[in-house]
């Protein structure tokens, strides 16, 4: 699993987009930036939906204020799906990265199985603080637990 201080590891994911799907190496996307990363099990889902998006989009002027340059959600879902939640649920302020294949969540040692729910393997609920490519902040929520990922507890450790 990643931990405080590593790099995150260079993958391909999905930036979802008002002109469509753009793909964006990892190593690219979090380079010469701080951003809070929070990760949720699925698009659309309880928690996730009730809780954690609305959480970031609600804080998302108090992040920044905080030094946060950009605010990402990453799912294991497609850019289209998590395009659509954005547009449901989220805000200009979240931007969308779809891990469709879960090669992100893998590479950071984060992924969950989710097969007992139909959801096959996903990511599992957490959040980081990465500053430029370096993790400075890892919060990994228990199973089942929506308390360390919220944007609340990030604003803390800002």
């Amino acid at each position: 699993m990643i931990n405080k201080g590593d790099k995150i590891p260079d993958v391909k994911l999905v930036k979802a987009t008002a002109e469509g799907p753009q793909q964006i190496s990892s190593s690219e996307y979090f380079a010469g930036k701080k951003v809070a990363l929070f990760s949720v099990p699925g698009a659309f889902t309880p928690t996730c939906s009730a809780k954690h998006l609305p959480g970031y989009v609600e804080k998302a002027a108090d992040l920044k204020a905080k030094g946060v340059d950009e605010i990402a959600c990453t799912a294991v879902n497609d850019a289209f799906v998590m395009g659509a939640w954005n547009d449901a649920a989220g805000s200009e302020d979240v931007t969308m990265l779809a891990d469709g294949n879960g090669d992100f969540a893998q590479a950071v040692g984060l992924t969950m199985d989710g097969s007992g729910f139909g959801l096959g393997q996903r990511g599992q609920r957490f959040s980081m603080i990465v500053n430029d490519g370096v993790v400075e902040e890892l919060n990994v929520e228990a199973p089942g637990d929506f308390k360390v990922s919220a944007a609340e507890y990030m604003l803390d450790q800002l």
